[in-house]
């Protein structure tokens, strides 16, 4: 008998994520915003519900990975949301795992919400992009109880390669913070030396064939320096949603009191590249603006 699971949201990263459940055997329930996005998991099977709410009342493992902190509360705690479609149906066996890239403390209140209304919830966001959800390579960053993590792993091993129990409730999402950090910063560095190459007359494509080998090595020189090369600014990850989670990270730096300059000055820059029309592109459209602000 196929493991049944529930799924919402299938933009770049959940709508390969959902793909992998289905290819695995899995028994899909989907629901996304834009019906069109999720035709071809439908052509592969999996079946289309109309609401969250539809869907819980459907199954009791549900997975979502949606845009924004605004879209997880939705879809959670709104009218035809997933609590509303459980209130009509009863198990003892309901858990939701939310891969959103969204607030620590939205998770712990999802987190709470669950212990009222009979699921278990764990926080999960990802790290790979677009290259690691159609792998199955992607690191995924737990919050909630180990015990339900551990009933997970299943799962896990389909959508992931490195699966690590962070701590209790948000902690999946402070520790996303502390990848989006690393990205932020690097993604700049990236950018910058591919212009400073090319200003230098140097060979960008054998420049890197030097150095991502070698200590300045990373996933995205690896992965998006070779986009830009080729002036290809299709999305792993969308603009707008790095803006999204630098400033969930901004503001929890606020919270804790401290100060992270190279953090605000890469949120200032992402930003000048959305405002030029850029947020549908990928992270690496960074160049654009560094490319913009040295007139070239």
């Amino acid at each position: 008998m196929k493991k049944k699971m529930g799924w919402i949201g299938t933009g770049v990263m959940g709508g390969s994520m959902a793909g992998r459940l289905l290819d695995a055997g899995y028994d899909l329930e989907i629901f996304t915003r834009t019906r069109s996005r999720a035709e071809s998991l439908l052509q592969k099977g999996a079946h289309w519900n109309e609401s969250p709410a539809e869907l819980a009342k459907n199954t009791d493992i549900l997975c979502m990975m949606v845009g924004y902190p605004a879209d997880v509360r939705e879809v959670v705690f709104g009218p035809n949301g997933i609590i509303a479609g459980w209130k009509e149906t009863d198990s003892n066996n309901r858990v939701l795992i939310d891969f959103t890239t969204s607030s620590p403390s939205l998770a712990a209140e999802i987190y709470q919400a669950g212990k009222e209304f009979g699921f278990d919830a764990l926080d999960a966001p990802v790290s790979g992009g677009d290259i690691g959800a159609r792998n199955g390579s992607l690191s995924i960053m737990v919050g909630g109880d180990s015990e339900v993590c551990e009933k997970m792993k299943d799962l896990w091993a389909i959508l992931g390669k490195n699966v690590l129990l962070q701590g209790p409730a948000g902690s999946g999402q402070h520790t996303k913070m502390v990848n989006q950090i690393l990205i932020a910063g690097n993604m700049v560095g990236v950018c910058e030396a591919l212009l400073y190459a090319e200003k230098a007359g140097l060979d960008p494509e054998r420049v890197l064939q030097s150095v991502q080998s070698g200590a300045a090595g990373s996933w995205s020189l690896s992965n998006l320096a070779p986009r830009i090369l080729k002036n290809d600014f299709q999305p792993g990850f969308y603009i707008e949603h790095f803006i999204k989670d630098m400033g969930i990270a901004l503001a929890e730096c606020e919270r804790m009191q401290i100060h992270l300059p190279g953090l605000e000055l890469v949120h200032r820059l992402y930003t000048a590249v959305k405002n030029r029309g850029e947020g549908k592109s990928g992270t690496q459209a960074l160049i654009k603006e560094l490319k913009a602000l040295n007139n070239l």
